[in-house]
């Protein structure tokens, strides 16, 4: 499987870049009670932060509006994931543990302020290709309605649409039967090559320390706009 960033985006954005994390032979399970607990205090921890601190004045949050406007799209009303998650802890109205891979999914998104994605591999059709989405790009999301992605960041397969950095769609989404996934970070474009692939490393490493299994990390940039997993 191949996965491509479509050129385009770098036109737009020379310091895009997105890491990828494959996942192999994991085991997902309820989140064990340490993962759990990490979830919880990192909520309430952000919702007292936030008290005294705007949604938007986070650094990740603010990066990726920003570049949520180049791309054309309009983030007051469609916006990046991890804002919608920010916005639901300044309510009070916590994320709920679902299982491993989503929970560890959604502590990584919240902790380092950036959207992220994880999609079982066994149900992406060929290879993957990362681009902006148009007027019929659409797809039923895991938050129960018809979304359209004109002008966001979406990943198709030979299939269609199935992810982005707004909603991922339910064709793809990891469960408990998953055995091989593939993570999409959706990085902060400030971040260096050296230190996003540090970052996406790390992940993979906290990652399989729970699921078992072997990650392989890579980060796409502008010398390196596809890799095979």
């Amino acid at each position: 499987m191949l996965v491509k960033m479509d050129n385009s985006l770098l036109q737009i954005d020379p310091t895009f870049k997105i890491g990828i994390i494959h996942y192999t032979k994991i085991v997902v399970t309820s989140s064990p009670q340490m993962l759990k607990g990490r979830l919880q205090l990192f909520q309430e921890q952000l919702f007292f932060e936030m008290e005294d601190k705007a949604i938007t004045e986070f650094a990740g949050i603010k990066e990726w509006r920003i570049l949520w406007k180049k791309f054309g799209a309009d983030p007051n009303r469609y916006r990046p994931s991890v804002e919608a998650l920010y916005r639901r802890i300044a309510k009070q109205n916590y994320i709920t543990p679902m299982h491993s891979a989503v929970d560890l999914n959604n502590f990584f998104s919240m902790r380092y302020e950036i959207p992220m994605g994880i999609y079982d591999v066994d149900k992406i059709q060929g290879d993957i290709t990362i681009s902006l989405g148009n007027e019929e790009t659409v797809y039923e999301g895991l938050n129960g309605r018809e979304n359209k992605l004109n002008n966001i960041l979406t990943l198709q397969d030979t299939y269609g649409p199935f992810g982005s950095p707004f909603v991922d769609s339910k064709r793809t989404a990891v469960t408990e039967n998953t055995k091989n996934a593939v993570q999409i970070v959706f990085l902060r474009p400030s971040m260096g090559e050296v230190d996003a692939l540090q970052l996406v490393e790390s992940m993979g490493t906290m990652f399989t320390q729970i699921h078992g299994g072997e990650a392989y990390s890579t980060v796409l940039h502008d010398d390196q706009i596809e890799r095979g997993i």
